[in-house]
């Protein structure tokens, strides 16, 4: 018996060297590549100022390129683009050698280095995000600050090019800390404050919905269109959010009440509560959510989390008259719109899969 488990221990062991290894390869690799298309891109844009190359002789150095190294792959000319995009998306905000600017007939690769104010919000995160992804976050972002938003979130949540897209496509970085809530005045802890704003958006993109009218028979719909699609609902939500179940059952004074949606965010060490509504926001809505929060502290969170949070899910709000509705309640609530995909922006729509598409995808 001792035997068999030392046996297994030192298969363990084994195992997780053999995967930390190819873990450091792999960001190894990737940091060389990043290096490389990095010196490609910044020797391409040199050229271009001081020799006033056109596309026409990129695209013939690729073809060129493919004859000198048959099989040679990520050396398109619409990729060297993309690598001339990437060093001067971030030229300005890098601290270059001005020995290694001189040289035009040589490609130096070195490592990136930022100037100290984006290094610091960069660090063990840039290197991490494969050159698909930059380039991605790059055509799609407007400012250095989403920029560096999207890097850190692809590298911590490991985001693959799918999910990137997604987020992208519903502003995440917009709209993430901008729900109306009343955290200032229920969350006294400026951390914990700041990480609930951080865990919740003004509105989510729930284009794998598929509800033609907004009656309120249809919130069931929602809930199970949700629960079917729980994986995309939790890539919604961000990270941090475990699912623990649908019309959560509650007992107060031998009454039952259910709760749509029940979830633990472990950043937040809470539950977190949404309730679902097709229709308009309603201040009634904050009582019947006042008296669930103080009911899950009372009967079913642990004494080492934090208080419960609320999010009422709706289809429209004014925020008016959401802030108004906070005023005399005690727990912590936000209100958050969600849209689908019929009401998806006509530059969005056939950019994002289908209802069909992302079931198959599930299945």
């Amino acid at each position: 018996m001792e035997l068999a488990k030392s046996h297994l221990d030192n298969i363990k062991a084994l195992k997780s060297a053999i995967l930390q290894s190819r873990y450091r390869a792999a960001a190894l690799v990737n940091k060389e590549l990043l290096s490389l298309n990095f010196a490609v891109g910044k020797f391409i844009s040199q050229k271009i100022e001081e020799e006033k190359w056109g596309a026409k002789v990129i695209e013939n150095l690729s073809a060129d390129l493919q004859l000198e190294l048959p099989g040679l792959r990520g050396f398109s000319a619409t990729n060297m683009k993309r690598m001339r995009l990437f060093f001067e998306s971030w030229e300005e905000h890098l601290l270059i050698s001005p020995s290694v600017t001189a040289k035009l007939k040589t490609i130096d690769l070195q490592e990136i280095t930022f100037s100290p104010s984006v290094t610091a919000k960069l660090e063990n995160s840039f290197s991490n995000v494969s050159f698909t992804h930059h380039v991605e976050i790059l055509q799609s972002t407007k400012s250095l600050e989403e920029r560096i938003f999207y890097i850190q979130k692809t590298a911590t949540e490991f985001w693959s090019l799918s999910t990137l897209k997604n987020h992208l496509n519903n502003q995440t970085f917009q709209k993430t800390g901008s729900l109306p809530n009343n955290f200032s005045k229920t969350i006294t802890n400026d951390e914990a404050r700041q990480k609930a704003l951080q865990s919740f958006k003004d509105e989510y993109l729930l284009d794998f919905i598929n509800i033609q009218d907004s009656d309120e028979k249809d919130e069931r719909v929602l809930e199970s269109e949700i629960v079917q699609n729980i994986k995309k609902f939790l890539m919604s939500l961000g990270s941090d959010f475990a699912f623990i179940g649908n019309q959560y059952r509650l007992i107060v004074e031998d009454e039952e009440y259910f709760l749509d949606l029940l979830f633990f965010n472990r950043r937040l060490q809470c539950l977190v509560v949404f309730e679902l509504k097709t229709g308009k926001f309603k201040p009634e809505y904050m009582g019947k959510m006042n008296f669930y929060l103080s009911a899950l502290d009372e009967y079913v969170k642990q004494p080492h989390e934090q208080p419960s949070i609320g999010i009422i899910l709706c289809k429209e709000k004014k925020n008016k008259i959401v802030e108004f509705s906070f005023r005399d309640f005690n727990k912590a609530m936000g209100v958050s719109t969600y849209k689908t995909s019929h009401v998806l922006p006509a530059a969005y729509k056939g950019v994002l899969p289908d209802v069909e598409t992302l079931k198959k995808l599930m299945d």
